[in-house]
């Protein structure tokens, strides 16, 4: 039977692209995909052992490098299980199949009658014909995957539970794993002397003075670009903070008055798209409006951003825990004017990312680096301070919405317009500058406006700015900021994260004009059966109708990420009294079919905890000229006594499609947090994040 090549096993069909068997059994696996955290590794092996009949044990994913890796694109939105997992089935389901007509063809039967039992293929009573180990060299795996041979697709709940994280014993233990812990010989360490802010020139620096310290091996000026190269770490930062303090600079005001932010907002020039425009209903009602912010954030991850390159024979060796290996590779062969072929990047895991961090930019400032000095291994490692203040950060978004409400409680018409800085400036995206040093480097004090994904993969600012409620009357405007004074990229959920937070505080809003409980105002306007199922999860195992204390408030929210994606409901139960306390979320969540129920949970329960940081913690803070926010203490986020218990429901669906779960609840708990709020103090909270000082405003605004 003739059938279509998953996507990315089309765009790399050889099998051996993905996949060796070796002469003693073992197995190696390569993906596109990088871990991240997100337990990928431990998924994937699943897939492939389920498919190939082999104990997990035996297989070893290669981490993604660009020489020899399938090239799978970006590891974002949710979509490792949605792309590698159909494309890794396929070729393991068919190496599967030709293994097991080469040991038919050993013991003269049909293959169909041949199954293979923890690596062993036996006939159907069980006699043992051969293994993959010694079918190894029978069976050349250099060949294009046919379209003949669909995978079986049998995983069971108990293959899911056997195999743990694979990726988590060298991370708890504190063996090396991580990019922080590659060690070359000859190692060199490199800081970079920032300007003091975005829009910021040189006009003058000590170079020679920083030359004559003690173990500086060069520096490196080239148009608003300061770097030093030593042989040891403490060195270099020595260096390059008195590089910092004893250049002088033209001084830049470019950035917007915080204080008055969304009038910015509006006053900026922009691109407008109209997600949807329905014929308006006309009718009479009273229309209820609203408006809804977020704040610029940061991805916080627990280590600042690092890399190593070096230079050896023409080959340029990068490693980084970049999301987007194969997109780096082509961007710093661009700016370095080197074929692209002549660089090599390997991912190596970082310290968290959600999204696009400073990993690119420290690859590239590494990989520049090591071009001034060939033969040697150069390692970039920024600062807290720097990661905090020049990593590209999440957009901040303001929206206004409208809706009207019939006499029988139902939403006729229902509007949203959307105002956000792009979510897209990886490398890749923009056909312009995209990395921070290289705009330094030719004198650009100001990235290019970060530009959003189109429609088809799901929109940057405008994702999930469409309800998947059943309104007869949806009217959607989306501007994108055609200026970008602070820089801004691709954070987990992208615009997902507003929107539904906006949209889901806004129900909650009309519902409770009409009088009408929460849950049952959405599910009367739902008509997908899998979404309402995960509210009415989420509800019970919350005990939603229950009598609550005082100071207590409950809430709940709902989305299906990207319209298309994960199905996730959130109830928040919160404590208010001197300060908001997020005491538990109750979360039930729909993947379609589950490849590892451990993973899942680990992907929910970490969002949910990453939302409730921004949710009441998380602002970047800035003045006219630089960020300020750069610490823990400036930029606080959730301290680990504030953690809320997480509790996850898992709705299985064997017989539909894997869907990721990554950014699925992020939307969802910044909403129900908010409505469980307003459950507590009937103070209805619209400005994120919900500090003690946004809270004061909505009391006396109220």
């Amino acid at each position: 039977m003739t059938a279509e090549l998953p996507p990315t096993l089309a765009a790399n069909p050889n099998l051996s692209k993905w996949i060796n068997i070796n002469s003693d059994g073992s197995i190696e696996l390569r993906i596109g995909k990088v871990e991240l955290g997100q337990g990928i590794l431990t998924a994937i092996t699943l897939i492939a052992a389920n498919e190939l009949g082999v104990d997990p044990g035996v297989i070893t994913m290669t981490a993604t490098n660009t020489s020899h890796s399938p090239n799978e694109g970006l590891t974002a939105g949710s979509k490792s299980i949605q792309d590698s997992g159909p494309s890794v089935s396929w070729v393991c389901a068919e190496v599967r199949r030709l293994f097991a007509q080469a040991a038919a063809r050993l013991a003269d039967l049909q293959a169909l009658d041949l199954r293979p039992v923890n690596g062993e293929f036996r006939n159907l009573d069980g006699t043992y014909i051969a293994s993959y180990a010694e079918l190894a060299g029978l069976v050349d795996l250099n060949i294009k995957a046919s379209a003949t041979d669909l995978p079986n697709n049998e995983t069971t709940q108990d293959s899911i539970d056997e195999l743990r994280r694979i990726d988590l014993p060298d991370k708890i233990f504190g063996r090396p794993r991580f990019i922080h812990d590659l060690i070359f010989e000859g190692m060199l360490h490199a800081r970079i002397a920032r300007p003091p802010g975005p829009g910021a020139h040189l006009i003058a620096a000590p170079v020679e003075e920083v030359k004559a310290m003690p173990g500086v091996r060069t520096v490196v000026s080239t148009g608003d670009f300061l770097a030093v190269i030593a042989t040891r770490e403490g060195q270099a930062q020595q260096a390059a903070d008195y590089l910092a303090q004893h250049s002088s600079w033209t001084e830049s005001k470019a950035l917007p008055d915080q204080d008055a932010l969304v009038d910015w907002f509006h006053e900026q020039p922009v691109q407008t798209i109209q997600v949807r425009n329905d014929p308006m209903i006309g009718r009479p009602e009273p229309q209820l409006s609203a408006t809804y912010t977020r704040p610029f954030l940061v991805h916080g991850s627990i280590g600042p951003s690092c890399a190593v390159a070096t230079l050896q024979d023409e080959v340029l060796q990068i490693w980084t825990n970049s999301q987007g290996v194969f997109g780096l590779r082509s961007a710093i062969a661009s700016a370095l004017g080197i074929k692209v072929e002549l660089v090599v990047v390997q991912h190596v895991e970082g310290p968290g990312s959600y999204g696009h961090n400073g990993a690119d930019d420290a690859a590239f400032e590494a990989a520049l680096l090591a071009t001034a000095m060939p033969g040697n291994p150069i390692r970039v490692q920024w600062t807290r301070a720097e990661d905090l203040a020049w990593e590209p950060v999440s957009s901040a978004m303001v929206s206004h919405l409208a809706a009207t409400i019939n006499q029988e409680g139902r939403i006729t018409e229902w509007s949203t317009e959307l105002w956000s800085n792009g979510h897209a400036g990886r490398p890749g995206y923009n056909r312009e500058l995209s990395l921070l040093s290289d705009a330094h480097r030719s004198g650009i004090g100001q990235l290019p406006p970060a530009v959003d994904p189109p429609a088809e993969a799901s929109y940057g600012g405008a994702r999930n700015l469409e309800p998947l409620y059943d309104f007869p009357s949806v009217n959607l405007l989306a501007h994108r900021l055609l200026t970008m004074p602070i820089r801004t990229s691709a954070l987990r959920s992208l615009g997902a994260h507003h929107n539904i937070f906006a949209m889901e505080s806004f129900l909650d809003e009309l519902a409770d004009q009409v009088n009408i409980d929460p849950l049952e105002f959405r599910l009367s306007h739902l008509v997908d059966e899998r979404a309402k199922d995960v509210l009415k999860a989420a509800a019970a195992a919350a005990g939603w109708g229950e009598k609550l204390p005082d100071n207590q408030g409950r809430g709940i929210a709902f989305a299906r990420y990207k319209n298309r994606g994960a199905y996730c409901a959130v109830v928040a139960d919160v404590i208010a009294v001197d300060s908001i306390e997020v005491k538990k979320l109750t979360v039930a969540v729909d993947v379609g079919r589950i490849i590892s129920a451990d993973g899942v949970r680990n992907q929910i329960e970490g969002g949910a905890i990453q939302a409730t940081s921004w949710t009441l913690r998380e602002e970047v803070k800035f003045d006219r000229s630089k960020i300020t926010s750069t610490d823990w203490e400036t930029y606080p986020i959730l301290r680990f006594r504030e953690v809320p218990r997480v509790e996850v429901h898992l709705i299985s669906r064997p017989d539909q499609p894997s869907l990721g779960s990554g950014e699925a609840a992020m939307g969802p708990v910044s909403a129900a947090i908010g409505n469980a709020i307003f459950s507590a103090l009937g103070v209805r909270l619209r400005n994120l994040p919900f500090t003690q000082e946004n809270i004061v405003k909505a009391i006396e605004a109220s």
